[in-house]
Formats: C-alpha cells, sequence, structure tokens
C-alpha cells in the first residue's frame, strides 16, 4: 500500500466489526470517522457526553446510510466514575474491533474535574487511558484488534512531558502549554501501549493520528464554551475559512484504523506542514519517542485511575 495515496475508498467491507468511537458530535472529526466506517459496514457504538448530541448524530449518519448499524454510550470522560460505568455498559456489546479515543478539549479555562485532575490531562488523556484499560478484554476477545488515539501537532510545542501529580495544582495555568501537553500525553500513551501489548503478546495493537488543522467546532468550544453565537461563531467561522473540512481531518484516523501498518504509527496529513492534505505515516517529536517518559507517563496514570493493566 502507498501511504501517500490512502483514501476512504481503500477501507474495504468492515462488516462484521464492531467500532467504539468517542466524541462523535455531528461535525467533528469523530462523527466523519464513525460515518465512514458505518458506510463500511462497521457497527459503530458512538460514545458521548450528550445523550441530545448523540441522538443527533446518529440522525445524521442514517440520513447517509440509512441501514447504519448504531449504539449509543454515555460517558463523561472528564469523570472516572463515568468512563468506568460506561465500560460497564460496554460489555454488553462484546468483542470489540475498533477503540478510537478521539474525543477532546482544546484550551479551556482552568477547571478540575471532581476527581481533582485539570480538565484538558483528564479528558484528552486520563479518560482514555482508563477506558482502553477497561475494554481491552473486549479488544483481546476481538482481536486482531486496534486502539487509535487522536492527537495533534500541538505535541510539538511541549516542552515537557505532563509527569507532575496530576492532583497538584501549578501556581500558573496556561491553557495552549497544558493543551500540547495533553497531546504530549496521547503519543506517549500510544507507544508504551504498544510496546507492552507487545510483551504481553496480546493480539491488539495502538496506533495514533492526526487531522493536521482541521475545521472543527473544537477551538470554538474551548475558548468560549459554545460552537455558535456571538464571538463563538467568529472564532469558528475563521478556524473554517483558513482549515481543511473537518471529513478530511478524519483521514488520517480513519487510516491507522483500517489500513495494513503496524502498532506504533501515527498517522497525519502529507501536505505542507501537515496541515492538509493526503494522509501518510508521519513523525514526532523527539520527546515523543522518549522511553523513559513513556513508561513514567503509564505509570503515573495507572495510579491516578487505580487501573494497571495490560
Amino acid at each position: 500500500m502507498s501511504d501517500t495515496t490512502w483514501s476512504p475508498e481503500q477501507i474495504g467491507d468492515q462488516s462484521g466489526r464492531t467500532a467504539l468511537v468517542t466524541g462523535p458530535s455531528v461535525g467533528g472529526l469523530g462523527y466523519f470517522t464513525a460515518l465512514e466506517l458505518a458506510r463500511h459496514g462497521t457497527r459503530v457504538v458512538l460514545a458521548g457526553r450528550s445523550a441530545e448530541k448523540l441522538a443527533a448524530t446518529e440522525t445524521a449518519i442514517r440520513a447517509e446510510v440509512p441501514e447504519a448499524q448504531l449504539d449509543r454510550l454515555s460517558i463523561d470522560l472528564a469523570s472516572l466514575d463515568s468512563v468506568r460505568a460506561a465500560a460497564e455498559t460496554a460489555a454488553a456489546y462484546g468483542p470489540l474491533d475498533l477503540l478510537i479515543n478521539n474525543a477532546g478539549v482544546m484550551a479551556p479555562g482552568y477547571q478540575r474535574t471532581d476527581d481533582g485532575f485539570e480538565l484538558q490531562l483528564a479528558t484528552n488523556h486520563l479518560g482514555p487511558f482508563l477506558l482502553t484499560g477497561l475494554l481491552l478484554p473486549q479488544l483481546v476477545s476481538a482481536g486482531p484488534s486496534r486502539v487509535v488515539t487522536v492527537s495533534s501537532q500541538m505535541h510539538r510545542m511541549a516542552r515537557r512531558a505532563p509527569l507532575d501529580d496530576p492532583q497538584e495544582r501549578r501556581q500558573r495555568y496556561l491553557r495552549w502549554p497544558e493543551y500540547a501537553e495533553s497531546k504530549l500525553a496521547n503519543l506517549l500513551f500510544t507507544f508504551e501501549l504498544e510496546r507492552r501489548l507487545r510483551a504481553a503478546d496480546l493480539p491488539v495493537s495502538a496506533l495514533a493520528a492526526h487531522p493536521g488543522y482541521a475545521g472543527t467546532h473544537l477551538l470554538a468550544n474551548g475558548q468560549v464554551g459554545r460552537s455558535s453565537g456571538g464571538v463563538a461563531s467568529i472564532l469558528d467561522a475563521v478556524n473554517r475559512a483558513v482549515s481543511q473540512p473537518a471529513d478530511r481531518g478524519a483521514w488520517p484516523t480513519l487510516m491507522a484504523a483500517t489500513a495494513d501498518l503496524p502498532g506504533g504509527t501515527y498517522c497525519g496529513p502529507g501536505g505542507l506542514g501537515q496541515m492538509s492534505g493526503t494522509p501518510r505515516v508521519v513523525g514526532t517529536t523527539s520527546l515523543a519517542k522518549n522511553v523513559d517518559a513513556q513508561r513514567e507517563l503509564w505509570e503515573l496514570s495507572e495510579r491516578a485511575v487505580g487501573l494497571s493493566y495490560p
């Protein structure tokens, strides 16, 4: 397969496979990921916080794929209790061929979760870390299966890995550096997960992807807490004007999820600066490849969420 010419046309028949996609709100990367998987026959579990938004996503997908096999799962990745409850519910879905850790928040104002964690680290890393571990038995039973975690080019802006006690507040909250560190955490997690899966000889692979600069509501939601109205509409319009469409932003995730690729692969747009274009295999910063940081973050995360795996 040429990784410079990949498109969803290469996905092929996915009938009989089940995927769980977090953050599938209409118009976002998760939505277009779920849509394409459903279009190719995958049974898709739509996992998100809002029952209303999940219903809207199901309606929108069925408008394009009437025969789509869809389920809805309520989950708030910022809450460890919610993640545990969702995993218990998800056990009824049986073997999982694919877990896509897509949901995230981008540079919101300072907030701490009920578990005592900064919101971005909780939502973008600790929640997905726990969810992956709780769903691992279902992924193993479906093997060969995959975990795909959505990172960002912003990981390149991180100057350090988030290895401090996650329940201790830093003296100063800087929303963009904290976001960058959470996206670096996605890659550190992926590479350490892949290494541990291989060491345990489990039939699961861990890959990652980033969308480049995709026109979603994430920026507006992060900055003003909504995707439309007043300043939010202005931010959203500017963002879309200079970015590639959200459906194209989902292509690297779909490539990581379905193409013939080894574990530990990172997919992103192949255009200038990886901002847009046809997806291909891309590289990371040296910090993302730091084995000590990968191991330390894993051990910290296990303590934070109260789960050791694989």
